[in-house]
C-alpha cells in the first residue's frame, strides 16, 4: 500500500508519513551532516531499537555516524526530569553538537521525552519521531509540544519543538494489544467529535474494525485524526488560539490521570473527560441530548470508560483549577455547540460543573 504524506505547514513545516514498512525514512529525514544520533526507546522495544540503530548506521558510508541507544522507563515513569538528565548525560559524554539528532522511538511518553531532550540540548537539535502506539501516532508525536511531568502535574515543564519528520509505520502497531490500541484510539474519537465526523461514522459502522490496526477503516480514521491535528497546529503552533480545541476532554482527563498517579492510560482518562465535556455542554444549553448521548454510545462501543468515582469531585476540581489550561485561576473548558463545532466555556459556575459530574459519577 502506498504511503500517505500529511504536511504540517506554518513557521515550522514538516511531513508526517503514514504507511507500512517505511522505517528507512528515518535516515532520509536527517541532514547529511548528522554524525551522532540518540535513539530514545522503552525497554519493551530494546531489540527493535537495535535494529533501527543498524538501519541508521547502514545508511552512512565509512562509519561516519555514531548511533547511541538510550533506554528509558516505559510510559509516564519515563517523563521525569531525572530521565531527561540521563539522556543529556549520554549526549554530553558523546559530544553531541547542535548538528546532531535525537530519534524518539516508542509511545507518546517516549516521544514527549525525546522531543523535550532534543529541544533543550544546546537549545535545540534535530528530532525525528517514530511513534509505535496509536496515541503516539495521532497525538503526542504531531504538533511539536514536548514535555515532562512533575509532582504537581502532567506536562507542566516542556517546550515547543517541531520534529524534522514523523514516521508513522503502521507495522510498528502490529504488536499492540487490543486494550492498548483501543485506549490510544480515544484521541482519534476526540478528532471525530471536534473536527471530522467521518471518524464517528466509521466507528458506528463497525467498532471492532475501526480499532483493528490491520484494517483500511483503522488507517482511514488514523489519517483523518492526523490531518485534523496537522491543520490545527499549522495555524497555531504555540497554542495561542485554535489549537486549544485539542484539549477537548483533557481538562477533567488530566485531573483523573493525576488522581490515579499516572497509572491510568491517557486515553481512558480522556474518554471520561470527553463524556464529561459533552454533559457539561448539554447542561449549559449548547449541545443536544442526542449528541451528548452519541458520546456515551460510541465510547461504550469501544469499551472505553465513561464514569469515575463520585466522591472524587473535590480533588478533581482542585487539580483542574491549577492545571496549565486554567488562566488566572479561571477554568476554561472546550465544549461543543454541535458535533464538529467546538467552543470555549470560561469560568463556569461550580454548581454547573458539579451537576455535569453527577452524570458520570459512579
Amino acid at each position: 500500500m502506498s504511503t500517505t504524506t500529511i504536511s504540517v505547514t506554518g513557521e515550522n513545516p514538516y511531513d508526517i508519513a503514514i504507511g507500512r514498512g517505511i522505517l528507512d525514512r528515518v535516515s532520509e529525514a536527517l541532514d547529511a551532516g548528522v554524525r551522532k544520533v540518540l535513539v530514545v526507546h522503552p525497554p519493551t522495544l530494546a531489540a527493535r531499537a537495535a535494529e533501527l540503530r543498524d538501519r541508521l548506521l547502514a545508511d552512512v558510508e565509512n562509519g561516519q555516524r555514531e548511533v547511541l541507544l538510550a533506554e528509558v522507563p516505559d510510559a509516564e515513569q519515563g517523563k521525569r526530569v531525572e530521565v531527561a538528565a540521563f539522556c543529556w548525560q549520554v549526549m554530553g559524554q558523546a559530544d553531541f553538537t547542535r548538528s546532531d539528532a535525537v530519534v524518539g522511538y516508542g509511545g507518546g511518553a517516549v516521544t514527549d521525552l525525546a522531543g523535550f531532550v532534543a529541544a533543550t540540548w544546546l537549545r535545540g537539535v534535530q528530532l525525528v519521531q517514530v511513534p509505535t502506539t496509536v496515541l503516539g501516532l495521532v497525538d503526542a508525536s504531531v504538533g511539536g509540544k514536548t514535555g515532562i511531568n512533575t509532582a504537581e502535574g502532567k506536562n507542566l515543564v516542556g517546550a515547543f519543538w517541531a520534529p524534522r519528520a514523523v514516521i508513522g509505520d503502521l507495522d510498528e502497531l502490529a504488536s499492540l494489544s487490543p486494550n492498548e490500541a483501543t485506549a490510544g484510539f480515544a484521541e482519534v474519537v476526540k478528532a471525530g467529535f471536534i473536527w471530522a465526523p467521518e471518524i464517528l461514522d466509521i466507528i458506528e459502522a463497525d467498532a471492532a474494525r475501526a480499532v483493528d490496526t490491520t484494517t483500511p477503516e483503522f488507517r482511514r480514521a488514523i489519517e483523518l485524526a492526523i490531518d485534523m491535528k496537522a491543520q490545527v497546529v499549522s495555524d497555531d503552533f504555540r497554542e495561542a488560539g485554535q489549537r486549544e480545541i485539542l484539549n477537548y476532554g483533557h481538562t477533567l482527563g488530566h485531573a483523573i490521570e493525576h488522581a490515579e498517579r499516572y497509572r491510568w492510560r491517557h486515553g481512558a482518562a480522556v474518554s471520561i473527560g470527553m463524556l464529561y465535556a459533552a454533559e457539561l455542554s448539554r447542561l449549559a444549553g449548547r449541545l443536544s441530548d442526542s449528541a451528548a448521548e452519541r458520546h456515551r454510545t460510541i465510547l461504550d462501543s469501544l469499551g472505553l470508560p465513561t464514569g469515575y468515582r463520585a466522591g472524587a469531585w473535590p480533588q478533581l476540581l482542585a487539580t483542574m483549577q491549577r492545571d496549565k489550561k486554567s488562566r488566572g485561576g479561571m477554568l476554561r473548558f472546550i465544549l461543543l455547540d454541535d458535533i464538529a463545532k467546538p467552543t470555549v466555556l470560561q469560568a463556569p459556575d461550580e454548581s454547573l460543573l458539579f451537576a455535569a459530574y453527577q452524570e458520570i459519577g459512579e
